[in-house]
């Protein structure tokens, strides 16, 4: 609520960061739904997108969304990550330049594998859970995308298009850091 009533955000940003305020009406009311992340993926979304506007924002948050898996504990503890004390999350801040763990593992390379083959970027850099994950989210819209054209039902498609692109591009950001961030 903050970021969408802040003055230093422009009116796109506003309605990118509308959705993130919704899902945080449901999802605060419900322990199933607590993010294991800490700040949680939606104050995570929002502030990627406060940060880096909304296009680069919103493929930050595919990537946090891809890591917001039930491996992400390990991967967490494999990096000596920190936890937030309170209640025990996985710390991990939007910071786009700064890794904290420096990889012998190539980010260009990375990022150039995941451009080929979603997630490969990642299973790269030595995850390969989160690689499974990353090329799900990336084939899971594109076969709407295709079956909704097939369908002839163009907006549909285009709709689906555009979460594919999304997902797309932050499996190729996610490759990128993960490689740049991954401690061996």
């Amino acid at each position: 609520d903050t970021v969408l009533a802040s003055p230093h955000a422009d009116i796109i940003e506003k309605i990118a960061i509308l959705p993130i305020t919704a899902w945080q009406r449901v999802s605060y009311n419900s322990e199933l739904l607590a993010c294991q992340f800490y700040p949680s993926c939606s104050n995570y979304g929002a502030l990627a997108i406060r940060d880096y506007g909304s296009i680069i924002g919103t493929v930050i948050i595919a990537d946090r969304i891809v890591r917001c898996n039930p491996f992400a504990l390990n991967y967490h503890y494999e990096m000596h990550g920190e936890f937030h004390y309170p209640d025990y999350r996985l710390v991990d801040s939007v910071q786009v330049s700064r890794p904290i763990y420096a990889s012998n593992k190539s980010p260009l390379l990375a990022a150039g594998l995941s451009t080929i083959i979603p997630g490969t970027g990642r299973m790269y850099a030595g995850r390969l859970l989160d690689g499974i994950m990353g090329l799900w989210m990336v084939l899971l819209p594109l076969t709407a995308t295709y079956d909704s054209f097939q369908d002839g039902q163009t907006m549909k498609g285009n709709f689906f298009a555009g979460i594919t692109l999304i997902f797309y591009l932050g499996e190729i950001y996610g490759a990128y850091r993960t490689a740049k961030k991954r401690h061996n």
